[in-house]
C-alpha cells in the first residue's frame, strides 16, 4: 500500500464502488440514458467495428510493419519540408474520409513510426473533417454557402491546428528531429516501394469501398461507386490475397481456404455483406497469425493497436450515448436544452454548438441530417458551421483514445484548438 501505483488502484476501486452504490437507477431519465448508451454501443458494434475499425487496425499494423521509418520521416517527419508534409497529410485524410474513431488507428500508426506532430495532427483532423462526399452532401442538403464554408474551414483547420501544435511543442519536435537526423541506415528494403504502396492501397480501397455511403445512389461517378461498392471491395480483397501469396510467401492453400470461406459465407448470407466481410477479416487474421516473418509481425502490430484503442472507443461510445443519446432519441441531457443552447448566432450559442459537437459521436455523413433537423428547429447558421467543423473531427471516444496515444497535454490542446477555431469561424460566418 506504500507505492503510488497501489494507491492509484485503491482510488479506482473506491470510485467504481461509489459509482455502483449511488447509481440513480430509480430515476426514469437515467434508465433512458442507460438504454441509449447501450443502443448506441450496439449500433456502433454492428455498423462500424467490422466494416471500419477492423480494416483500420489492419492498416495501422501494416504501416508499423511494412512501411520503412525512413519513408514516413521523409514525407511526414519533423525534418520534412512543411508544405510537403502538411500537403501529404491533408490529402491522405481527404482520400480516406473516415469517422473520428476509425482515423485513430491510422493516426497511431504514423505517429508511432515517427511522423512529425503537425503533419500527424493535420492527418488526424482531415480524415473525418475533409470528405469530398460529405462536403458535396452538405452543399446539397444544407445550402451551397454552408458547404463551401465547411470545405474552406476544414482545409484551413487541418493546416493551422497542425502548425499551432508544432509551435507549442517545438522543443519536443526539435528533439525528435535531432534523433531522426542520426538514425542509422536500415539497409536495402525487403521489396520495391511500389509493392508496399500497392499493398497498403488495396487495404485502403477495402476500407473506402466497404464504407461508401449509399446516400449517393443514382447517376454520376459517386452513384456508380455506391452501386458497385461491394464488387470493388471484393476485387481489392482478392488483390490482397494474391499479394500475400506472391509477395509475402503465404501458401496458396491458406489464401484459397480463406477465399472459399468468404465465398461460402457470402452465398449463405446473401444480401448481408457484413457476414462475409467479417469472415474475410477473420481469415486474414488467421493467415497472418499462423505465418512467419512479416506476416506474423503484422498480426502482432494489429493486435497491439486493437487492444490499446478498441476498449476506449467502445467505452466512449457508451458514455456519449448515455449523455447525448442518438439521433431522435434523448440521453441524460434533454434535447430541448441542446436546441435552446444553439438556437442563435451569439458567440455563446456558437461555442456551445462546437462544444456539444466535440463530445457527440457522428458516424460519417450522419451530421448532415442531424443538422438539417436542428436548423429546422431554429439553429443559427454560424452555430451549424461550428458543429460541422468540430463534430465530425472530435468525439468523446476519440478523446479518450487520444489520451492513450499521445498523452493529456497534446490531447487537451488539440481538442481546445478545434473547439476555439470552430467557434471563431462560426461566429464570423454567422455575422457576415
Amino acid at each position: 500500500m506504500k507505492s503510488p501505483f497501489e494507491w492509484r488502484k485503491l482510488g479506482w476501486l473506491a470510485g467504481i464502488f461509489a459509482l455502483c452504490y449511488f447509481l440513480p437507477l430509480e430515476w426514469p431519465r437515467f434508465r433512458v440514458g442507460l438504454r441509449e448508451g447501450m443502443a448506441l454501443t450496439q449500433w456502433y458494434a454492428r455498423e462500424h467495428v467490422v466494416l471500419c475499425l477492423i480494416p483500420a487496425f489492419f492498416i495501422a499494423g501494416a504501416i508499423a510493419t511494412f512501411v520503412r521509418q525512413g519513408s514516413i520521416m521523409r514525407y511526414l517527419g519533423p525534418n520534412a519540408p512543411k508544405p510537403l508534409a502538411f500537403g501529404v497529410a491533408s490529402v491522405s485524410g481527404t482520400v480516406l474520409a473516415v469517422c473520428s474513431c476509425t482515423v485513430l488507428p491510422l493516426f497511431a500508426g504514423i505517429w508511432r513510426m515517427g511522423a512529425g506532430l503537425g503533419p500527424a495532427i493535420a492527418f488526424l483532423y482531415s480524415g473525418p473533417a475533409i470528405s469530398a462526399l460529405a462536403i458535396i452532401l452538405t452543399a446539397r442538403v444544407l445550402g451551397l454557402d454552408l458547404g463551401l464554408a465547411r470545405a474552406v474551414g476544414a482545409v484551413v483547420f487541418a493546416v493551422v491546428i497542425g502548425w499551432l501544435m508544432t509551435l507549442v511543442f517545438h522543443k519536443e519536435e526539435t528533439a525528435k528531429a535531432n534523433v531522426a537526423a542520426v538514425l542509422p541506415d536500415p539497409g536495402p528494403a525487403p521489396r520495391p516501394l511500389w509493392k508496399t504502396v500497392v499493398w497498403l492501397g488495396l487495404m485502403v480501397a477495402v476500407l473506402i469501398f466497404a464504407n461508401w455511403s449509399d446516400a449517393e445512389r443514382g447517376g454520376g461517378f459517386f452513384g456508380f461507386i455506391a452501386a458497385s461498392k461491394w464488387a470493388l471491395a471484393s476485387l481489392a480483397g482478392a488483390g490482397l490475397g494474391v499479394a500475400m501469396a506472391m509477395w509475402f510467401g503465404v501458401p496458396w492453400w491458406k489464401v484459397g481456404l480463406g477465399t472459399a470461406a468468404t465465398a461460402f459465407a457470402a452465398t449463405l448470407a446473401s444480401g448481408h455483406a457484413l457476414v462475409p466481410f467479417g469472415i474475410a477479416a477473420v481469415a486474414v487474421g488467421w493467415i497472418a497469425a499462423t505465418s512467419e516473418g512479416e506476416m506474423s509481425d503484422w498480426f502482432q502490430a494489429t493486435w497491439d493497436f486493437t487492444k490499446q484503442i478498441a476498449p476506449l472507443l467502445l467505452g466512449g461510445v457508451f458514455v456519449s450515448g448515455l449523455l447525448l443519446g442518438r439521433p431522435d432519441h434523448e440521453g441524460l441531457v434533454p434535447s430541448e436544452w441542446v436546441q435552446a443552447a444553439v438556437g442563435s448566432d451569439s458567440i455563446l450559442s456558437i461555442f456551445l454548438s462546437a462544444l456539444i459537437g466535440a463530445f457527440m459521436y457522428f458516424a460519417t455523413l450522419t451530421e448532415i441530417p442531424i443538422l438539417q433537423g436542428l436548423i429546422g428547429s431554429g439553429m443559427g447558421k454560424g452555430a451549424a458551421l461550428a458543429l460541422l467543423l468540430a463534430g465530425p473531427a472530435l468525439s468523446l471516444p476519440n478523446m479518450l483514445a487520444l489520451l492513450k496515444i499521445m498523452g493529456g497535454r497534446k490531447t487537451a490542446l488539440y481538442c481546445a484548438l478545434v473547439v476555439i477555431m470552430a467557434t471563431l469561424t462560426g461566429w464570423i460566418y454567422g455575422n457576415l
